[in-house]
């Protein structure tokens, strides 16, 4: 997503091509995309750059939720469905995407049709397995009543743990593998965004609000003792971060997203850490959902999703 959408403005194709053949180089097999991201945009660039590779990678994306007629628009209607996915193939220049998500779940249509949309997508062999995103465990048992869901994707971090209210169990009853999205707490976690006021206005997390100015200065306060964990191991914060996500629980996956080649290094260096239990506890009680202050989305965006909440 940070490649074409969300984050101010966005690195120049040549920068997103180089980005994505360096992280096929190190060895990431597993493409996250949608879309939404950049009206289209990123899908183009996945596929242009990474379609002489796609044996090599599972490809992900995702509908429902589109830029239509102007406006960002949540669609789960089993035409829009049908019509997103085959606008995905083209520009993804595949027969077939790997695994497919529900974007954001329409309220409006009743989860049942749109998993079965995607179910005669799978049959038809244009995408191999379904995923949802943003939705709570009684959305999920639903929908997987419908077809097997093999994937659900939602926000999960130190300072995100509203999967481990219902979500995280169970995606482990039904088999379901977690995919976390900003296990980097939307740069925080990084310990590289220190002044807001630098954002971008077109930067989506001016909108959220425990990134407001009124709200940030006191999760900031957070990250003394973070950086001093992190100094501890022998790490760097982003890695602490997503080594936290994958000694909790090793079937999860995390998909840090960035637009430098330095931080995809970075990233992937930490699959490679170990933290003691005494070091997972001591984060657990310093970053957790009663310590950070602010929502992770604002009221409108909050609507939208289908997430338990703490």
């Amino acid at each position: 997503m940070n490649l074409n959408h969300g984050y101010g403005t966005s690195p120049s194709p040549d920068q997103g091509r180089a980005l994505l053949l360096k992280a096929l180089d190190l060895g990431v097999t597993l493409f996250d995309t949608a879309a939404l991201y950049g009206y289209g945009a990123n899908e183009t660039l996945v596929g242009d750059t990474l379609s002489p590779y796609r044996s090599q990678f599972m490809l992900t994306s995702k509908c429902g939720l589109i830029h239509e007629n102007g406006k960002r628009t949540i669609d789960g209607r089993p035409e829009s469905i049908r019509r997103t996915c085959e606008n995905s193939l083209k520009r993804l220049r595949t027969d077939v995407i790997d695994l497919y998500y529900l974007h954001r779940w329409d309220k409006k249509v009743p989860i049942e049709d749109s998993v079965g949309a995607l179910a005669d997508l799978v049959t038809q062999g244009k995408i191999r397995h379904i995923g949802l995103s943003e939705v709570s465990a009684s959305t999920l048992h639903k929908a997987h009543a419908v077809h097997p869901i093999a994937a659900l994707q939602t926000e999960y971090s130190l300072w995100t743990r509203n999967p481990e209210i219902a979500v995280l169990n169970a995606c482990k009853e039904l088999g379901t593998t977690f995919v976390a999205f900003s296990p980097l707490g939307r740069g925080y976690l990084a310990d590289t965004l220190h002044d807001i006021g630098n954002l971008e206005s077109n930067d989506m997390r001016r909108a959220i609000p425990r990134f407001s100015s009124q709200i940030y200065p006191a999760n900031l306060h957070l990250l003394t003792g973070y950086r001093q964990i992190a100094a501890e191991v022998g790490c760097t914060p982003a890695q602490l971060a997503l080594a936290w996500l994958l000694n909790k629980n090793d079937s999860l996956i995390p998909i840090p997203g960035t637009t430098k080649q330095s931080h995809l290094s970075d990233n992937m260096a930490a699959m490679s850490l170990s933290l003691s239990p005494d070091i997972m506890q001591r984060l657990d009680a310093l970053i957790n959902q009663d310590t950070v202050t602010g929502g992770r989305y604002s009221v409108t965006s909050q609507a939208e999703v289908d997430t338990e909440q703490f």
